[in-house]
């Protein structure tokens, strides 16, 4: 049994193609963060004419301004979730530059081992198995004896 390792962090950043899918990612991120920040100014611009004019505005005035910020407040927290939350387009857009990345390396894995003859390939990036030969499966040998006694 022929046993190999790789370090998959290592050849992400190692691989040429990763760079070029960085700047694809990095230009969508400071895009977000120019909306982020307009929406921020815009907030600001507000809450400032709310400090600085609150006394010479009418009650209803001072009510559509409070509106305003609260509105403009809203708008700022919806996007800033929509894009850096939990399930953000900031992990979407992650997903979608890398995944072709970890693809192909996963296939250059899978051919190197099959023509070097190695059984296994480990990752010592994440303690994965990236490659492993069908034949060393004892997961239905597993079931028979369990299921035989």
């Amino acid at each position: 049994m022929r046993i190999a390792h790789v370090d998959s962090k290592l050849i992400f950043e190692g691989y040429k193609g990763t760079k070029k899918a960085q700047e694809e990612y990095d230009r969508q991120v400071a895009k977000w963060e120019q909306q982020a920040n307009l929406l921020q100014k815009e907030l600001g611009y507000v809450k400032e004419r709310l400090e600085k004019q609150s006394l010479m505005l009418s009650d209803e005035q001072k009510r559509e301004l409070e509106a305003e910020y609260a509105r403009r407040d809203t708008e700022l927290k919806k996007f800033i979730e929509k894009i850096y939350g939990r399930n953000g387009e900031l992990l979407t857009e992650n997903e979608k530059v890398s995944a072709p990345i970890i693809a192909l390396i996963k296939k250059a894995v899978t051919e190197i081992a099959l023509s070097e003859g190695y059984d296994y390939v480990l990752d010592r990036a994440t303690g994965a198995v990236l490659f492993w030969k069908n034949e060393n499966d004892l997961t239905q040998k597993v079931l028979d004896y369990l299921n035989g006694r």
